[in-house]
């Protein structure tokens, strides 16, 4: 028998590779950097509109500024952070308005999602499994009281209703969104019980897999468009500005 055939009837014997594991994705001291101002930035440690110092956050951070400067350059594409002549590097600003933008921009995006995942079937069984676990996540983190955690959790739900959609470019149009979005989900934990966002995700994991897509189409928008539109985030980073620095 040939190496090919060896190798083959191999990886027959083995069977398929288990769906549990997939292969741990080493991080890089950017990745790390980039982990760290969005975690900062979702638990309220920086807010938008302050300015970024690279060499005071490599020394707060423990590195050198040269993974700091990578990340910050990478946010600034990814529209996590901004860069002003005179003015430095900014985080970007949570304005009522800017918010709206990327809820219809999400909506969008995640409505097209849900519906082809039904059309296709992925609304059932072993399908929900990422989703069920983020929503477990979620619980988890609101318990302990992390708005860093709670908005991760948030993050990956939405992720997953996106990868069961099957469209690989709707995926990467959303990944475009997800740090900001991380953010916002985040400070939306200062102006609501963390509870009450775990049971709007158990609402639409329930209609998602009851499968009627105009029912999901509802349930999305009140908990995307309505609880959001409900928020004043302006008003969220202010109080949280006011209590940082007094």
């Amino acid at each position: 028998m040939t190496e090919t055939g060896e190798r083959a009837e191999a990886i027959e014997r083995a069977g398929p590779p288990s769906p549990d594991w997939q292969p741990l994705q080493p991080q890089t001291l950017v990745d790390h950097a980039i982990e760290a101002i969005i975690a900062g930035a979702a638990a309220g440690l920086i807010l938008p509109g302050d300015r970024i110092v690279e060499v005071e956050l490599a020394r707060k951070l423990g590195v050198s500024r040269v993974p700091v400067r990578e990340a910050l350059r990478l946010l600034e594409s990814q529209g996590v952070v901004v860069s002003e002549a005179y003015k430095g590097i900014r985080l970007r600003p949570v304005t009522n308005e800017r918010v709206a933008d990327l809820i219809e921009a999400r909506i969008a995006l995640e409505a097209s999602a849900t519906a082809r995942a039904v059309t296709a079937g992925r609304n059932r069984g072993s399908h929900l499994d990422e989703l069920r676990s983020a929503v477990s996540e979620m619980e988890l983190m609101a318990a302990r009281g992390s708005a860093y955690g709670v908005a991760v959790a948030d993050t990956r739900f939405h992720r997953a209703l996106c990868q069961l959609g099957g469209n690989s470019v709707t995926l990467d149009l959303w990944e475009t969104l997800a740090p900001q979005c991380t953010i916002i989900f985040g400070l939306a934990t200062f102006g609501k019980p963390m509870a009450g966002v775990v049971e709007e995700h158990v609402d639409l994991l329930a209609a998602f897999e009851a499968g009627d897509i105009e029912e999901i189409a509802r349930t999305l928008d009140d908990h995307i468009t309505v609880m959001n539109h409900a928020m004043d985030y302006e008003a969220i980073v202010a109080q949280r500005r006011r209590e940082r620095d007094a």
